[in-house]
């Protein structure tokens, strides 16, 4: 049981990792409060279903745009400086959206705004937040912070949202925003307190050169490009958040809607909790796929019947699945990608989950509204389960991927030890 714990080895021995935790801890649990406080003052304003739509949508170019620069912007300044300066500006956002909800008639056009420049401030915080991990903790110790990271959102997930539920219904969206704000502050300080994360020597200046190159090295890896192929596929042909609110009439319990958006997320926990055993699994590529597929296969069983606590139990399994997927993509990532370029393919990395889940979506609303609900989910799940299993014949450098003998994590690796062993990087 002590092998399947959570190792919390990073808390221990790296300082910064502790500070960036927490202030990251903080600051998510605020940015979750405020995801349920504008789609809500939306509603109150207009009691519209499309202005509450557009809402989210007005954060889809933004996201895209900034998330590429920012990956540019991380290989090139100080990604310490990067993500204080991100979240400072979200501050400045979240006191414009308390200014305008304490107002005597709020403004619809100043949510929207403040809604897209958050996604901008997004796309260029994601790409230095996740670079500046393999910086701040040791090669061996990536997965372990990697898995503590993921119960740090997955803790936001389920508590901001419900923190805001209440600041709402009791004391209006205006608490809400000033919660946080107030939050914002706090992080602000912790951070801080963390040391600089300087540029690498190789960094080169932003550019558009600068970032076709992320491009290019991207595409030069089949094992690094398999990872993004994969998750886009099994986002798009799997995704059925957008069926929920139809999902529960079909199976008779318009009172579980919470429960459908949660059972994932603790199928998630579940995994994170118990995820000691990830740290001495070696073959990252074949326990990436695998998971991969019972993604897909989850997301089938669950849309095969219409027994909530079978639909409730195969949801919670199918985001399981995505917690191990997540873990060994990200180990991947962080420990075969030089330092010079982790920003940019973070930039990447970003668009690959985030965009796959959003026309996901729309797959499958598209296809349960020309069919019927249970054929959109079943066919989707058993669709990615088939492409994933194609995609493994074609990609043997990813489903070969082994920690120990990948040529680029052997390389990365040395690279690493020499960097912790010089005397100007000490992180007690």
């Amino acid at each position: 049981m002590r092998n399947m714990a959570i190792d919390l080895t990073p808390f221990r021995k790296y300082r910064d990792f502790r500070y960036l935790w927490t202030s990251g801890l903080i600051s998510n649990l605020g940015s979750m409060i405020t995801y349920v406080a504008i789609p809500f003052q939306v509603k109150e304003l207009t009691n519209s279903y499309l202005a509450v739509g557009i809402s989210g949508l007005v954060e889809l170019v933004p996201l895209i745009v900034f998330g590429l620069y920012g990956g540019v912007l991380a290989d090139a300044i100080d990604r310490k400086k990067m993500i204080w300066l991100t979240e400072a500006a979200a501050a400045i956002l979240s006191l414009i959206l308390l200014l305008n909800a304490l107002s005597s008639e709020p403004k619809l056009y100043i949510i929207y705004i403040v809604g897209a420049a958050f996604a901008a401030v997004n796309g260029l915080h994601g790409p230095s937040a996740d670079a500046i991990l393999p910086r701040v903790v040791g090669h061996k110790d990536i997965l372990s912070a990697g898995a503590l990271m993921s119960l740090r959102r997955q803790f936001g997930i389920i508590v901001g949202p419900t923190i805001g539920g209440i600041l709402i219904a009791s004391y209006g969206v205006s608490t809400a925003f000033a919660v946080d704000l107030v939050s914002y502050i706090i992080s602000l300080a912790i951070l801080i307190r963390v040391k600089k994360v300087p540029p690498s020597h190789e960094a080169e200046k932003p550019s558009l050169a600068a970032l076709w190159e992320g491009v290019a090295y991207s595409r030069s890896r089949q094992d690094l490009k398999g990872t993004y192929i994969v998750d886009l596929a099994a986002m798009f042909l799997a995704m059925p958040i957008a069926l929920f609110p139809f999902w529960v009439d079909q199976v008779r319990a318009p009172w579980a809607l919470g429960l459908f958006y949660s059972a994932g997320t603790i199928g998630a926990l579940v995994v994170t909790l118990t995820s000691g055993w990830t740290k001495s699994y070696r073959f990252h590529g074949r326990a990436f796929m695998w998971a991969a597929a019972g993604w897909g296969a989850s997301i089938a069983l669950a849309g095969a019947t219409d027994y909530l606590y079978v639909v409730l139990f195969f949801l919670a399994a199918a985001g399981a699945s995505d917690m191990v997927s997540v873990l060994f993509r990200h180990a991947i990532w962080n420990q075969t990608i030089p330092d010079h370029l982790r920003g940019r393919l973070a930039g990447i990395e970003l668009l690959s989950y985030t965009v796959g889940p959003l026309v996901g979506q729309l797959r499958a609303a598209s296809m349960a509204g020309a069919t019927t609900l249970t054929i959109s989910v079943t066919s989707g799940g058993i669709a990615c389960v088939i492409f994933v299993g194609i995609l493994a014949i074609f990609l043997p450098k990813l489903r070969k991927y082994d920690a120990e003998t990948n040529e680029y994590a052997v390389a990365e690796r040395k690279r690493r030890a020499e960097r912790e062993n010089s005397p100007e990087n000490t992180n007690p």
